[in-house]
């Protein structure tokens, strides 16, 4: 949603300008197409390297009919009608932007990270550690008698940023609608410390929501969870990597499971190795992204073939612990179409490639699992789920279902 409204804002200052603009209004319009242009290569279809207006008018209106353009503004209008400006029962790209550009200024809470208000949780900041980041939120479903299932949500950010309270507004009041709880999990980042403490926070603060259950009404038994980017590879990691309980702790926090139910993706990575990259787009001399090297605390290129560091590298991709013995299921959804990756393509672009969400489906075909990979111009064909959320709601409640 928020890559429409952007595009939206630039093609109605790009279009709306005349041969007599000064030459500074022409030089931002040209500046922010070209910005457009690195974001989404696909829009300049004659390739030229240009993005023209009506390359751009092309590009927005495939992205306002795609399936999950779609889905998002339904969601929306059962959230906000009043936003329906016309009243026809839908709701279009262009009403939703009127609609929060009405509502910027009205004191409405803010997260530091996006324009969404911010949700307050009802059990906030709770602690899992004694790292200021080793904390999560949780918002269990109210007035309920029996265990609930739990969605978990991780945030992404690169493992450099990013926050809990990234957390969509509208995903507590479906799930809870469903009778399903919802959790929010910051972690410690690599300024902090490398791989794995990352992925070694989550499964802490799942361990210590499934030791404290009862006290919020939760079954522990069942809990998905899916995040965006790093926090997609951080919730396929646990999906996929061995139990890391430790029955003969002395610690009751450390005997609990870290696996999950199934796991959810926004732009996720399966593998976090370079050379992995490399040989998947093609690219043999495809550049590390800039949150690599902190992840795997390196100094760059250099150090990319040591053993240790091609252990660290496979150790921490999901992709590698898949195993015969798994029972996940995956749903992965990015937000721009499959295109080709050269070694000059932005690390923001290869890192989020749906190419990446193939590779893993195909792997879990394999295993006879189930993966649903959506992308713009590749909708989930045959897939039971209406979204992502639908997924993760279906699959937390699965096994009370079949109680």
């Amino acid at each position: 949603m928020k890559h429409y409204i952007i595009i939206s804002i630039c093609l109605f200052s790009c279009t709306t300008t005349f041969s007599q603009e000064p030459k500074q209004v022409a030089g931002d319009r040209d500046s922010r197409r070209a910005a457009l242009l690195k974001r989404f290569p696909e829009s300049d279809t004659n390739k030229d390297g240009v993005l023209s207006a009506r390359e751009l008018a092309a590009h927005v209106k495939k992205q306002q009919n795609s399936p999950e353009m779609q889905a998002r503004l339904k969601r929306m209008l059962q959230r906000f009608p009043e936003a329906d400006e016309n009243k026809d029962g839908k709701l279009s790209g262009e009403e939703l932007r009127k609609y929060r550009a009405g509502n910027q200024n009205k004191g409405t809470p803010r997260s530091r990270r996006n324009n969404a208000p911010k949700v307050v949780a009802t059990v906030p900041d709770v602690a899992y550690g004694d790292h200021p980041l080793q904390r999560f939120d949780l918002w269990p479903v109210p007035d309920t008698k029996k265990p609930t299932p739990l969605v978990l949500f991780i945030h992404g950010g690169g493992f450099r940023g990013g926050d809990k309270s990234l957390l969509k507004r509208g995903l507590v009041e479906t799930c809870h609608k469903a009778g399903v709880a919802v959790a929010a999990m910051n972690y410690r980042l690599t300024d902090t410390g490398p791989y794995p403490m990352q992925m070694h926070d989550a499964a802490r603060g799942l361990q210590t929501i499934r030791h404290r259950a009862k006290e919020w009404n939760i079954d522990p038994e069942r809990v998905v969870c899916f995040g965006g980017s790093a926090g997609a590879g951080i919730s396929l990691w646990l999906a996929f990597h061995d139990d890391l309980a430790d029955p003969d702790s002395d610690d009751p926090i450390a005997r609990q499971s870290t696996r999950v139910l199934a796991a959810g993706a926004m732009n996720g990575q399966p593998t976090y190795d370079i050379h992995t990259f490399r040989k998947w787009f093609g690219v043999p001399d495809l550049a590390m992204g800039p949150a690599m090297p902190a992840f795997y605390h390196i100094e760059g290129e250099s150090d990319i073939n040591k053993p240790v560091v091609k252990a660290l590298m496979q150790d921490a991709s999901p992709i590698t612990h898949l195993s015969q013995d798994d029972r996940v299921s995956v749903y992965m959804t990015y937000s721009r179409p499959d295109s080709k990756v050269t070694r000059d393509t932005e690390s923001a672009i290869w890192v989020h490639h749906v190419l990446l969400g193939l590779k893993l489906k195909a792997a879990m075909d394999a295993q006879g699992l189930e993966c649903t990979v959506t992308a713009p111009g590749m909708p989930a064909e045959k897939s039971p789920y209406d979204s992502l959320e639908d997924f993760l709601i279906t699959k937390a409640k699965e096994a009370q279902t079949a109680e």
